[in-house]
């Protein structure tokens, strides 16, 4: 075999040559408008409110009077205050924006005879049998039970702004509090756990 002298292989062997067996394709991350909310409800409203419940939590548990003193306990409850007001306000953002924006869009019905369920997210559950269980159980639970954790986290709120430092002293109502606390919890918790469930199987467009 000779290479003549205006061979390209020989100049260059690895010419033309590519490792991958396609042309890659540049694509550009995008949300949409109704992503965005979908974002803001979950993720901003949501998971703020499960991020602040340990500190919560533990706030409380702590407004004991072998472990504070009179301006300690003072200052610790102006603390708590402020922190289960946000908590519930965030957790009625949450709610709000789930039931009044983005559910809206999430229930929407597609016109007569489409076949393109991706934009109607409610449809393109019930179409199949393996994902309906998703709306069937996880969105109503969203859209009722998920309820209770704004509720309970007003209830916190406001019993702790009518006490004040008297809880110290009031073991049992501390103790109901907690209940509420962790009843708030768990609904979030689940309500966020279907949520991102129905997202990935179905996400509002």
């Amino acid at each position: 075999m000779y290479l003549t002298e205006n061979s390209s292989m020989l100049d260059n062997p690895l010419e033309g040559y590519s490792p991958y067996p396609c042309p890659i394709k540049e694509k550009n991350m995008e949300i949409t408008f109704r992503e965005w909310f979908g974002t803001i409800h979950g993720f901003v409203f949501g998971g703020a409110f499960l991020l602040a419940f340990s500190g919560g939590l533990f706030a409380l548990y702590s407004l004991q009077p072998a472990w504070l003193t009179a301006d300690g306990l003072k200052t610790r409850i102006a603390q708590l205050k402020v922190w289960v007001w946000g908590m519930a306000a965030i957790a009625w953002g949450a709610v709000l924006t789930g039931t009044y924006i983005v559910y809206p869009w999430y229930r929407a019905k597609p016109p007569e005879g489409a076949t393109d369920l991706s934009g109607f997210a409610r449809s393109l559950l019930l179409a199949s049998e393996s994902t309906a269980k998703w709306h069937e159980l996880g969105m109503e639970w969203k859209e009722h039970v998920g309820w209770l954790a704004p509720i309970a986290a007003t209830v916190v709120a406001y019993v702790i702004s009518v006490y004040g430092a008297k809880l110290a002293n009031e073991p049992k109502i501390r103790k109901a509090l907690t209940w509420f606390f962790l009843a708030a919890f768990s609904a979030a918790t689940i309500a966020g756990g279907f949520g991102a469930f129905i997202t990935k199987a179905a996400p509002v467009r």
